[in-house]
């Protein structure tokens, strides 16, 4: 069986990946020894070594062996030649080694995932794959996944995940004119259009790079497309050539609507039949290969709009993840016990623009809020009441009052507008910072 977790905002790069992804990589294996001799002398034999020195940490080896097995299991699963040992390893120990500088900017910063957090987020997994909690344990441990290490992995991917939103997302402005220009603008006006499914090879080039620098990687992005061009594999190409952050998983992307992608690459997706790629582009962060791997909708539909109140308590510096929670909780059974919604959400709720209103986002649509704010509005029946549910914002408790359907409205274009220029700049800027982390971090790999 597999098994989908989806805990990115999110996170614009993937929509779902294999349960499997997230099989948690051994952090440090302890020293052991064995007996060598009859004579009961004994020696100690080094069962696991330092692959890389990353600042304050570690990564070692035997999270890289176990990091490479993952992969390659994947590409089995997919009946997919692997790339060769060497480049699989290399790819990697670069992906530890980010991960590993994330986690420490994540601890600088005191960024923690508390038990109530990682058990609502292990609920979301087990709901998107149609299962309960204990169904999905049950269905881990027939596949041999061990659990408490599942969720340590998944801990760190929430982490990892916190971390970008407040040195990335938080930073992304979308103006007013960026707005108007966009819904001017070719790419604005059909941006009702086809979703399409993508995979991305990207070689990292600044965009102040040398002629020399530029040309060298450009030759390799021109070796790259005749080589897929001549019937080589997009995943193999992916996992071993390319820089991007979803590289090890065949560069998949997920589904993108064209308006999501600069123009140019936007024009050129719109161009290619079903399995086709572009020819190398160049970014401000790279040069880019993309294959189109499907392709859906393209008309115009009636949106379903959402009258929902929501009460948001948010975690601080005096207020843990757990007691955010437990707070929220707590106004969650008051309110079952027939106290005023409104009134709850004037006193409590930190969500400046709808508190005074008694909580009240009057109609909204899904793609207007996060994904996992829109998964419950989505699924909880009018006049009922929601489970306390966390997102990247807090712990929220929401009611949804009506529903209707609608066309599409000037307003909501320009709410899609903004949610795609800036999951668009999102992509770009993260591409550029996870190469600026990695160059003012210190790391020493270690040959042997």
């Amino acid at each position: 069986m597999r098994w989908k977790a989806s805990l990115t905002m999110v996170s614009p790069v993937t929509e779902s990946v294999k349960i499997m992804h997230f099989k948690l990589m051994t952090a440090l294996s302890l020293c052991a020894g064995i007996f060598l001799s009859s004579t009961a002398q004994a020696a100690v034999e080094p069962l696991d070594r330092v692959a890389a020195i990353v600042d304050n940490d570690v990564v070692m080896a035997s999270q890289v062996d176990e990091r490479m097995a993952s992969v390659r299991q994947q590409f089995a699963q997919n009946n997919t030649p692997a790339p060769t040992d060497s480049e699989l390893r290399s790819q990697v120990l670069d992906r530890l080694i980010l991960e590993s500088i994330q986690l420490q900017m994540g601890e600088r910063a005191g960024i923690t995932i508390d038990d109530a957090s990682l058990d609502q987020a292990v609920q979301q997994i087990a709901a998107r794959n149609g299962v309960t909690p204990a169904q999905f344990r049950a269905a881990l441990a027939r596949d041999g996944i061990n659990f408490s290490q599942l969720r340590e992995q998944i801990r760190r991917e929430m982490i990892i995940n916190r971390v970008r939103q407040r040195r990335v997302r938080d930073n992304i402005q979308v103006t007013d004119q960026e707005v108007r220009n966009f819904l001017n603008s070719e790419v604005g006006k059909y941006q009702t259009s086809a979703d399409y499914r993508l995979a991305m090879i990207v070689l990292p080039l600044a965009e102040n790079a040398s002629p020399s620098e530029v040309e060298k990687v450009g030759r390799a992005a021109t070796d790259i497309y005749r080589q897929l061009q001549s019937g080589a594999d997009f995943n193999t190409l992916a996992a071993s050539r390319s820089a991007g952050d979803t590289a090890l998983e065949g560069g998949e992307l997920g589904w993108r609507k064209a308006a999501q992608l600069p123009p140019p690459f936007a024009r050129a997706v719109d161009a290619l039949e079903i399995g086709g790629v572009t020819q190398p582009m160049r970014s401000p962060a790279g040069i880019h290969i993309l294959k189109l791997l499907d392709r859906r909708g393209g008309e115009g539909q009636m949106v379903e709009e959402f009258h929902v109140r929501h009460i948001l308590i948010k975690p601080s510096e005096i207020r843990s993840e757990g007691e955010a929670a437990q707070l929220t909780q707590r106004i969650y059974d008051r309110i079952k016990a027939g106290e005023s919604f409104a009134a709850l959400a004037k006193a409590y709720s930190e969500d400046p623009g709808t508190a005074l209103n008694g909580g009240d986002l009057d109609w909204v649509t899904p793609d207007a809020m996060t994904p996992e704010f829109g998964e419950v509005m989505t699924t909880t029946p009018e006049n009922t009441l929601s489970r306390p549910f966390q997102t990247q914002y807090g712990w929220h408790i929401l009611e949804v009052l009506g529903t209707r359907n609608v066309d599409m409205t000037d307003e909501m274009r320009e709410q899609q507008a903004i949610n795609l220029i800036r999951s668009r700049k999102y992509e770009e800027e993260l591409q550029t910072w996870l190469l600026q982390i990695r160059d003012e971090a210190y790391v020493e790999i270690k040959n042997g």
